[in-house]
């Protein structure tokens, strides 16, 4: 996937939403993107395990943490399975843990920070739902791009210009 979130907004100005500055990137890939599958959950990374278990046929697994900074929603274990399952990547407002290999995974990941706690499995959250976070609600089937610019939204999939 070959795009830049500068040259989609300049392209498409209308058709983007843009989210605050917030995130870091952790991932060995740096570029990517795909159609949004959403979790919701607060400390508990139930949902997230059981999605990255499944085939993710290039998709973005956006999922809200609440902005929790107390515990990791995504490890190298999690990461490996979504490397295995085909997930582009995962975009989290919250923390992960594992970050070396992660980094060396080809697997997007965007996170606000790290923190070597694990979470509790409650089995709570939601599964495809809107979430809203940093100024933009993510629809499921919608589309993310993200890279070291930062991360935008769009209702339909986005071509750059030949």
């Amino acid at each position: 996937m070959r795009f830049s979130t500068p040259d989609l907004c300049d392209a498409h100005p209308d058709k983007v939403r843009v989210l605050q500055p917030m995130f870091n990137s952790y991932g060995g890939r740096k570029i990517f993107g795909g159609r949004i599958v959403t979790v919701k959950c607060f400390e508990d990374n139930s949902l997230v395990k059981d999605n990255v278990g499944r085939p993710g046929q290039g998709c973005v697994l956006v999922v809200d943490g609440g902005g929790s900074l107390r515990r990791a929603l995504l490890g190298d274990m999690l990461a490996e399975s979504a490397v295995k399952n085909g997930w582009a990547g995962l975009l989290i407002y919250g923390c992960i843990r594992d970050v070396d290999i992660i980094g060396q995974l080809d697997l997007g990941v965007q996170a606000l920070a790290t923190i070597p706690v694990k979470t509790e499995k409650r089995g709570i959250g939601d599964y495809l739902v809107p979430v809203t976070f940093g100024g933009v609600t993510f629809n499921p089937g919608e589309y993310v791009y993200a890279d070291n610019n930062g991360v935008i939204v769009s209702s339909e999939a986005l071509e750059l210009p030949t």
